[in-house]
């Protein structure tokens, strides 16, 4: 996964590279082609004078002979000839390769930038061709990949150098901001209270936030006030009928069918009743009421657990091994305790079948919960509340969702996991 600074960082050090290596035979045409106006004047400036001075110091025909003779034998890059005035035309620039031998190249081909112009020497036509060598191209190439490739260097370095300082500084309300949403806690209800900042956008997107939290906070509040009141205003009427239902029950006149009636209206009464306490529950304990916290040896309340619900083991005649280990002392509420490892044991025997087992596995600071099932339960939504996990088993749906919420609020890792035919709910304390 890539950094979000890095990316820019990229990006221009393959731009630069870019643009580097177009500038190597930009650069190249453009130093040659100053070298050849350079070369291109100073051919003129020696032909200029050479003529000036036969200008300036009349000779015979003799020694004018003579002179040219030893010239052109002497000046192999400057030549004097005699021509017809027919032969003469415009001056002229042009380039030639002339080989020489090296000792240690061997045969080497000189390129040449050359003059070609006409004067008179003692009323007669003479042509002068002057010649100068042309810096090798490929040394020159070179020389400028070298120098670029050392820019390039630099300048990536300097790119490195000035996105971190710049990052560190610019990015930090960023990295502030980050910190403090990670520790949020919609639970605790406390807004998030951002530092501030002169740069226009971090501090709209803190301002973003904090609204957005603020209306989260909002939320959550009026969700766990209804929850709660919702709950309390139940009971009362929900306990009134189950009254009710009791001595209809106790009628002496009750016929068979009336009592079929009433037991299938009791039956949904009695959930509705448990949903009721598990809402109350909730709610309790997201409102952290229960504050009260002992240091507690959870193999103790595990098997209380397990005496609770002996008649129900036997009735699914499911089989038990519980591991002899201890756990470690953990710090909570002897009542959460209770109801965590309960709801546990009650989702364990509502989706074990009839003549399975349950395992029960301690070691540490470590409680597996094990059951045997074929068929794994929707991860996605087991510890979501109302949600239905396997459509084989009814349930109230709030069970998981109380174990989540205990977890959570004493910060226990819990997780699921089905292998071999087996569920597991582990928790680490």
């Amino acid at each position: 996964m890539t950094k979000l600074l890095e990316k820019p960082l990229k990006a221009f050090a393959l731009y630069s590279l870019l643009i580097l290596m177009i500038s190597i035979p930009a650069y190249f045409l453009v130093i040659d082609h100053i070298w050849l106006n350079e070369l291109d004047e100073h051919n003129q400036i020696v032909r200029d004078r050479i003529v000036q001075r036969f200008e300036n110091n009349p000779v015979t025909s003799e020694e004018l002979a003579l002179i040219l003779k030893t010239w052109n034998n002497l000046q192999t890059d400057t030549k004097i000839q005699p021509i017809n005035h027919s032969q003469i035309t415009t001056d002229s620039i042009y380039e030639v390769e002339k080989g020489r031998y090296d000792k240690n190249d061997g045969w080497e081909e000189d390129r040449f930038r050359g003059l070609q112009s006409y004067f008179e020497i003692n009323g007669l036509p003479y042509r002068i061709m002057v010649e100068t060598n042309v810096e090798e191209a490929d040394e020159t190439l070179l020389a400028i990949a070298l120098v670029t490739s050392v820019f390039f260097i630099l300048l990536i370095l300097g790119f490195i150098l000035l996105n971190k300082k710049i990052a560190q500084n610019t990015w930090k309300p960023f990295n502030n901001t980050l910190k403090a949403l990670k520790s949020f806690d919609l639970t605790k209800e406390k807004p998030i209270e951002f530092e501030e900042t002169d740069i226009f956008e971090f501090h709209e997107l803190n301002q973003s936030l904090q609204s957005l939290i603020k209306h989260s906070i909002s939320t959550y509040q009026q969700q766990k006030s209804f929850t709660e009141n919702a709950s309390h205003e139940l009971q009362t009427p929900i306990a009134l009928l189950k009254s009710k239902f009791d001595l209809l029950f106790q009628e002496e006149d009750l016929t068979p069918k009336m009592s079929k009636l009433l037991n299938s209206i009791e039956i949904p009464l009695s959930r509705l009743s448990r949903i009721n306490k598990n809402l109350l529950l909730l709610a309790k304990v997201e409102n952290h009421q229960y504050k009260e916290v002992e240091d507690l040896k959870i193999d103790h309340y595990l098997k209380n657990t397990l005496t609770l619900f002996e008649d129900y083991l036997a009735e699914e005649n499911l089989m038990i091994h519980s591991s002899d280990d201890q756990l470690e002392t953990i710090k909570a509420n002897p009542f959460l305790l209770e109801t965590f490892l309960g709801n546990l044991l009650s989702n364990a025997i509502r989706h074990t079948p009839a003549d399975g087992k349950i395992v029960i596995h301690i070691k540490s600071n470590l409680l597996v919960f094990s059951n045997s099932g074929i068929k794994p339960l929707d991860s996605e939504k087991i510890f979501r509340r109302f949600s239905t996990t396997s459509k084989e088993v009814v349930g109230s749906g709030l069970g998981l969702a109380i174990i989540k919420e205990i977890a959570t609020r004493y910060g226990w890792n819990i997780y699921y996991d089905h292998h071999d035919d087996m569920h597991s709910f582990s928790v680490s304390f």
